[in-house]
């Protein structure tokens, strides 16, 4: 997904001359085409995450299309204050794409790692929420939404689904239909979700925009009795959201994600994925385990 951001700027910095890239260090040689062509709407900020922000916010004002990217944690957690304030409160349309949520950088530690990035910009008015779970789906959320006049997060993961869907900004996909539970898959979950389904006979929506939430979608295709939220964030960060869209409809809701807690070793995704019962087959003896114990 970094190597389709850097590609998707290159395309759009061309054809868009409101659109200025401001980023925070990383990704320094794959911007390093457009940089060349526009340096003056490519500008590398450096470790000044709050600064790069506000900067962003000045640039929309005076009717530029701002795109600014850092690692998660600096992005979300650091400069929180200056998307609240700047671009939330003032209403003011720009984009923020992040790498290395959750513990996509584990090696690095917990300085590095930001599960809590969905949940804490749920509590943003105004702000968007996309995961993409692929390189294509990222490229075509982004083309269909940056100009949209909100601020919008583009979380990107170092894991993709083994496919890409067709996605639409807003709107949740339909992948399966069946009858005895309902399992909600965000972003890169789903490639796991579908593994660990694969003998289930169950209904799988497939979540790529978290806000605005499609309520519709999932009213409409509540399948069973059992909902079951598969999150690669800390789990539960679209309890609100799922209760608004349930209303008085009654349903087990249960949630596969990142628990609410410091891995204290230094491994890879795949380690801490393991480790917090993330992979498929552990998913997949989970989601028989609620449905058992659930009916």
């Amino acid at each position: 997904m970094r190597k389709q951001l850097a590609a998707t700027i290159e395309e759009l910095i061309q054809k868009d001359s409101t659109l200025v890239l401001l980023y925070g260090d990383v990704g320094t040689y794959g911007f390093r085409r457009s940089q060349a062509q526009f340096p003056e709407r490519v500008h590398n900020v450096g470790i000044l995450e709050q600064s790069m922000v506000s900067m962003a916010a000045g640039l929309s004002m005076q009717g530029f299309t701002p795109v600014v990217h850092t690692i998660a944690t600096f992005l979300v957690e650091r400069a929180l204050e200056q998307i609240k304030d700047d671009f939330g409160y003032q209403r003011l349309g720009g984009n923020f794409v992040s790498i290395g949520a959750s513990y996509d950088l584990a090696s690095w530690g917990c300085t590095h790692e930001c599960p809590g990035d969905v949940g804490i910009l749920k509590n943003v008015p105004e702000v968007e929420i996309v995961v993409p779970g692929s390189a294509a789906e990222f490229d075509s959320l982004f083309k269909q939404s940056y100009r949209n006049g909100h601020p919008t997060y583009f979380r990107l993961s170092n894991k993709s689904n083994p496919a890409s869907h067709e996605v639409e900004f807003g709107k949740a996909n339909v992948i399966r239909v069946g009858k005895r539970a309902t399992v909600l898959a965000a972003g890169p979950m789903l490639g796991r979700v579908e593994e660990a389904c694969k003998d289930l006979d169950v209904t799988i929506l497939y979540y790529t925009t978290l806000a605005p939430f499609d309520n519709e979608t999932l009213r409409r295709n509540l399948a069973g009795e059992n909902l079951i939220v598969c999150e690669p964030y800390y789990s539960g960060a679209c309890a609100a959201d799922i209760a608004v869209a349930l209303g008085s409809r009654p349903a087990a809701v249960s949630y596969i994600g990142v628990p609410r807690e410091f891995p204290h070793h230094y491994g890879t995704m795949d380690d801490i994925d393991k480790l917090f019962g993330l992979t498929a087959s552990a998913m997949s003896a989970t989601i028989k385990k609620i449905l058992s114990n659930n009916g």
